[in-house]
């Protein structure tokens, strides 16, 4: 790979990301019209590929291909413009909507999550007009407005287009890199689904005191059903949630703890006194292949003398192996339907978003080429093979409509404030990442890794979602 792209310093870049972040386009509540900003920016960064704004059941998605390499391979780079709520605008060090430069690192909602990462790729593409006239291989650009929520409209859209979308091989530009410290690649991702729980008492909020003793309070029921999720070791006790959770071999119990990983210093970073979860399992092994029944919100009630007339609770699953979405969340509706809680109605209420988790083989010729293309990037280190404990809900879509693998080759990082306040983007990530994508662009259009079909689709067919 003699021929190498000039790239500008990552610093001459920040305005126009900061573009890009200004636009709050929280999928959550913003209004319409800010996510087709939002869109729109995308739209134009891709003039060169016919780049546009598509219209879907919810927020719209950015479309674009380059198509001018007749005979090589076609990709599909997946992301999406769509930001997280801010949180507590008292924990931001800054306004979340203005790129502030913070010594080596740039600060802003979705700077890292997934506009940064995104914007990369946006700036690798252009660079490669400018300078070469086109691309190494066939582009095609996805772009969605409503991952953040579940991505709920993307299904039907995919379906309704996948003659237009076909490729080769999905690279995602979101899904973060394990940590700071070495180049690493993502080849699963755990499932999702999520509830909300319900309690309800009497009709109104009641005196306390008035009150007290003669009714049922739906905090205390809400508590009690939140309790019996687990039991004292740590382990979900909602019979049939683990069916389809693999056994952890031997084999891949020795991996994992060959990764250089303290217990101590992960402690230490998340400020917690001492580390907790499911009992026989190291942290890795549960961060990367275990399930997860988290309890991400409660609200009911207040700081003054009454009786909640309700009170709800948030969970969702992070799932694993071969669990079933709605299978899961069947089995905990079971469980807490058949708790005997005396005085108050319970009610559930299923998100609609479903994810199931996803496996991309590590054997699938798409992942030695990003190995290799990391190696130009960062000579001389080893590049780790690790597990996204979060949920990127296009990869299982991808797979069932396209027929195609996504791959994940984000430079965002794990440890960036994702979701959180103060999210931040390292600053040389950005050079990074265009030299990175650079290399994995040219090695999957020519060489010993590119993309020949029967290769590809045989690693499809031998690495099915999980």
């Amino acid at each position: 790979m003699s021929r190498s792209l000039n790239f500008p310093d990552s610093t001459s870049l920040l305005p126009e990301l900061g573009e890009y972040v200004a636009i709050p386009s929280i999928s959550r509540s913003a209004a319409a019209e800010t996510m087709r900003e939002a869109a729109e920016w995308v739209a134009a960064q891709l003039a060169f590929a016919n780049g546009r704004v598509t219209e879907t059941d919810g927020f719209p998605v950015v479309r674009g291909e380059w198509l001018g390499a007749p005979g090589s391979p076609t990709i599909l780079v997946y992301g999406h413009y769509d930001v997280q709520p801010t949180g507590s605008r008292e924990e931001w060090t800054s306004d979340p909507f203005e790129l502030v430069i913070d010594g080596d690192v740039v600060r802003g909602r979705g700077v890292t999550d997934d506009k940064g990462p995104v914007f990369i790729v946006l700036k690798l593409a252009q660079a490669f007009i400018a300078q070469e006239g086109g691309l190494p291989l066939n582009v095609k650009f996805l772009i969605e407005g409503e991952e953040e929520i579940g991505s709920p409209h993307l299904s039907a859209y995919v379906r309704s287009h996948a003659d237009e979308l076909g490729a080769d091989l999905v690279i995602s530009a979101d899904g973060a890199q394990w940590r700071p410290g070495e180049p690493s690649l993502s080849v699963a991702s755990k499932g999702l689904v999520s509830l909300d729980i319900a309690v309800t008492g009497a009709s109104v909020d009641l005196h306390s005191g008035r009150f007290g003793g003669t009714v049922a309070n739906p905090v205390h029921a809400l508590a009690t059903i939140l309790a019996s999720l687990h039991d004292e070791t740590g382990r979900v006790a909602v019979r049939g949630f683990y069916a389809g959770v693999p056994e952890l071999s031997d084999d891949r119990r020795a991996e994992i703890a060959a990764v250089p990983f303290d217990d101590d210093d992960y402690r230490v970073a998340l400020g917690v006194p001492q580390l907790f979860g499911e009992a026989g399992f190291s942290t890795l092994e549960r961060l990367w292949e275990r399930p997860t029944l988290e309890i991400t919100g409660v609200s009911s009630g207040g700081k003054y003398s009454v009786i909640p007339h309700t009170a709800v609770a948030h969970l969702s699953c992070r799932l694993v192996g071969t669990q079933d979405p709605t299978h899961v969340l069947a089995a905990i509706g079971a469980h807490v339907h058949g708790l005997a809680i005396d005085g108050v109605t319970v009610h559930i209420d299923y998100d609609t978003a479903r994810v199931p988790a996803y496996r991309i083989d590590p054997e699938h010729p798409a992942i030695a080429a990003a190995a290799e293309a990391l190696g130009v990037v960062y000579p001389g280190e080893d590049v780790l093979l690790a597990v996204i404990a979060g949920t990127l809900p296009a990869t299982t879509l991808f797979e069932e409509v396209l027929g195609a693998k996504t791959m994940f080759f984000s430079f965002s990082t794990s440890d960036e404030n994702l979701h959180a306040p103060n999210e931040f983007l390292r600053i040389r990530r950005i050079g990074e990442g265009l030299r990175a994508w650079e290399a994995l662009w040219r090695l999957l259009a020519d060489g010993e890794h590119s993309l020949s079909g029967a290769a590809v689709h045989a690693a499809s067919a031998g690495g099915s979602a999980q």
